[in-house]
């Protein structure tokens, strides 16, 4: 694993990181959220945006792996009886089916459910770490920070779906950890395009105060010089 550091063009400035010391996060890449018939779908949105950008994260995702860095996948998910899912989120809106309701693709959002899984094309492989996540945050209720303390992580690489509400929420829950967080322009989607241009505007103001934005292709020609 290289120990060089390594330079990102990145908005507001570079974003420098040492391949062994940080980790590629990538958020709800699941079928629930992804393909026809899960949730997302169910709320009137459409999946296909959220599609799109899977060849980039999956180029990504080779090279991160080529690279030997540390992989996380996360998975929003709740226990079958729905003990972790509280009233005020399954009961969120006017959707067509609910947090637990029986879909296409199983129980929508449960563990284990088909489902729940992550995409075939970023399925997770043996050794990286898959979080499943109570609520919108990576970090909230589940064992992801001391998994990164085991590995001395202390920078984050993040993409997956959706920009504005998991991706964001993860980012500025590391934020507060002391993590430094890079957000991937192009790996990362919203139903709303808007709220992903929001999104990176506020990631990235004030000098970086949640983190730091760049196309995926400026963070593989970094990793093509490791």
């Amino acid at each position: 694993m290289t120990m060089k550091l390594l330079h990102v063009d990145a908005q507001p400035f570079a974003f420098d990181f040492e391949v062994h010391r940080t980790a590629l996060v990538i958020i709800d890449m699941q079928r629930d959220f992804i393909e026809p018939g899960g949730f997302g779908e169910s709320l009137g949105n459409d999946v296909g945006r959220l599609g799109a950008i899977v060849p980039a994260c999956r180029a990504v995702l080779a090279a991160w792996r080529q690279a030997g860095g540390l992989v996380v996948h996360t998975r929003e998910a709740h226990r079958p009886d729905l003990a972790d899912c509280p009233p005020a989120k399954r009961n969120r809106g006017n959707p067509a089916l609910r947090i637990g309701d029986e879909g296409p693709m199983g129980r929508i959002l449960v563990a284990g459910e088909p489902g729940n899984q992550i995409i075939d094309a970023l399925k997770p492989a043996a050794l990286e770490i898959v979080i499943d996540k109570p609520g919108k945050g990576a970090f909230y209720a589940t064992p992801l920070q001391a998994r990164l303390q085991e590995r001395a992580v202390r920078k984050l690489v993040f993409m997956g779906v959706t920009t504005e509400v998991c991706v964001q929420t993860s980012m500025r829950e590391a934020n507060d950890r002391g993590y430094d967080c890079l957000l991937l322009e192009d790996c990362t989607e919203s139903y709303f395009p808007q709220f992903k241009s929001a999104t990176l505007d506020m990631v990235r103001a004030q000098g970086g105060i949640v983190g730091w934005t760049t196309p995926s292709g400026n963070l593989l020609a970094a990793l093509g010089k490791a």
